[in-house]
């Protein structure tokens, strides 16, 4: 599938998204560039009268929302969110997502958690039978990387997973750092037999500050394919 059919696709469903959102609402906005396609219907209804508060997940966001004047805010000052709109790295029957190729994952996630719903927008190219095609990304503290990342190795076998554990660059000499300062170790799987064993292993390493699987956080996905547009969850709470 050609790159301006894809985009055209992600556009049909952030403006299926958008159709959610009425005035008085609290947004939380994602980030990826399915997430932008959202931001943009967003600043575009804005201009013709819509009023949100907006919290954006990570920096490039909010300077794209910043371009749109849109009316921003942080959880400090509005930590409860009617809805959040985002993108996903890969997703299943069962509303399972992993998030964080961007690397805004721990953002990601604490947005969705402050919000009433979480709906995610995407093509149907990020449709998986099981979960772990899309390496999952795990961000870290920077002290005891190694020894972390041992410890991530033994809890994913421990649950069925095999694949590398390797340390994002930006390129061959520059690490990754998230909006928060952190690394990210990228986990090639394949497959994730368990999403939900592995998220409570991971979750209980002291050096992971946060992971990549979205579990029971989405109340619904709209996928855009090129037969149109088909929602899997539910849309209105």
């Amino acid at each position: 599938m050609d790159h301006s059919l894809i985009e055209s696709l992600k556009r049909q469903a952030a403006e299926q998204a958008a159709a959610l959102v009425r005035s008085g609402m609290k947004l939380g906005l994602g980030t990826g560039s399915t997430a932008a396609h959202f931001v943009d219907c967003i600043g575009e209804k804005a201009r013709a009268g819509l009023d949100v508060i907006c919290v954006p997940t990570s920096e490039r966001t909010r300077i794209q929302a910043e371009g749109w004047n849109l009316q921003l805010s942080t959880l400090d000052e509005t930590p409860e969110l009617d809805l959040t709109v985002d993108g996903a790295d890969e997703f299943d029957s069962a509303l399972r997502l992993i998030k964080g190729g961007g690397g805004a994952l721990l953002r990601e996630k604490i947005v969705a958690a402050a919000s009433k719903r979480m709906v995610v927008i995407t093509d149907a190219s990020k449709e998986v039978e099981r979960l772990g095609r899309y390496k999952l990304p795990v961000e870290v503290d920077r002290f005891g990387l190694n020894a972390t990342r041992r410890h991530i190795e033994e809890a994913a076998r421990a649950c069925g997973c095999q694949g590398p554990v390797v340390q994002r660059k930006v390129d061959d000499e520059t690490e990754f750092m998230t909006d928060g300062g952190h690394p990210i170790f990228d986990c090639d799987f394949r497959v994730i037999p368990d999403p939900e064993g592995l998220a409570r292993a991971l979750n209980a390493i002291p050096g992971v500050v946060e992971h990549g699987l979205f579990i029971g956080m989405a109340s619904a996905v709209i996928i855009a394919d090129k037969n149109g547009i088909r929602v899997v969850g539910q849309l209105e709470s």
